[in-house]
């Protein structure tokens, strides 16, 4: 597999790896993944759009400069923006790979972060790491929602050279920026695909799932990876959902945080509810690159 190195998502020739029950591994083309889906099938994506949540300034006790990666919050809510888990770095950019950027100042609880027109406060290390913390953000929700849409630029790693615009990681159906990188498998839909999946009788429904970082540099941080994210399950997509099941169809989820989302909405009895969550587990196919 190569990693991509120019932001198009959707280019004429991508390919398709596919592997069945039995452990036979084909590729196909991408543009026909709709084939692959039966009458009856119910196709689950996940509808969140990404958030600018690369932010550089500068950590004031030292006036060095600090990127903090905004990483993760408690609540889809758009007026619960107060509080983030982030990751920090020191000087540099994108250019450089993540796991040779350089240490960001050393922080403590308290210390005060300049974001460019956003203030922050270090609240405390999460998980005894000194690059990974809880921010508190000065300013009411809209103060806060406004900073990030002025100064901050998607998290990017160094394989895309070119600067990612916003857009660049918002998939066709984006809806609420609630992610931190892109949900990436549902740049695999389009218009005409939801159109395809409809006339061979396959329903399409969508989740909001706070996808997170992919990487962080330091190897004790990736293996923890992904961290706790929100999720909003619709009261629609969980009676379609119950519906599929009962008649049974499949259940088919466009990517990990899809699968994540509704695991942790299953709980013990295997009922997707409606609402809102924070996925905590983690399992095999929820380690995203």
């Amino acid at each position: 597999m190569m990693a991509a190195s120019v932001p198009v998502q959707r280019p004429v020739n991508a390919k398709l790896l596919t592997a069945d029950r039995h452990g036979s591994v084909e590729h196909r083309a991408r543009a026909g993944f709709v084939g692959l889906f039966r009458t009856g099938d119910l196709v689950i994506a996940n509808d969140a759009a990404t958030l600018p949540a690369s932010l550089f300034g500068e950590h004031v006790p030292s006036g060095r400069q600090i990127e903090a990666r905004l990483a993760g919050r408690d609540s889809l809510a758009i007026d619960q923006v107060t509080r983030f888990s982030a990751v920090l770095f020191g000087p540099g950019d994108h250019r450089t790979r993540t796991e040779d950027r350089l240490s960001p100042p050393a922080v403590r609880p308290g210390d005060r972060l300049t974001l460019g027109p956003l203030r922050a406060s270090v609240k405390r290390l999460l998980l005894n790491h000194p690059r990974f913390v809880e921010l508190e953000l000065d300013g009411s929700a809209r103060e806060i929602w406004e900073g990030l849409a002025r100064h901050g630029r998607p998290i990017q790693y160094s394989h895309v050279p070119t600067r990612l615009a916003l857009w660049d990681t918002w998939t066709p159906i984006a809806s609420e920026p609630v992610a931190f990188e892109p949900p990436s498998a549902g740049f695999v839909l389009d218009w005409n695909a939801q159109a395809s999946m409809a006339a061979r009788g396959v329903r399409f429904a969508t989740i909001t799932h706070a996808a997170g970082i992919s990487s962080t540099g330091d190897s004790k941080l990736d293996g923890l990876l992904p961290f706790d994210e929100p999720y909003r399950i619709p009261p629609s997509t969980a009676r379609a959902i119950a519906q599929t099941r009962h008649a049974g169809g499949r259940i088919i989820a466009i990517g990990t945080t899809v699968v994540r989302a509704l695991e942790h909405a299953a709980g013990g009895d295997g009922v997707v509810r409606a609402g809102d969550g924070l996925a905590t587990e983690r399992s095999v196919l929820s380690a995203r690159s």
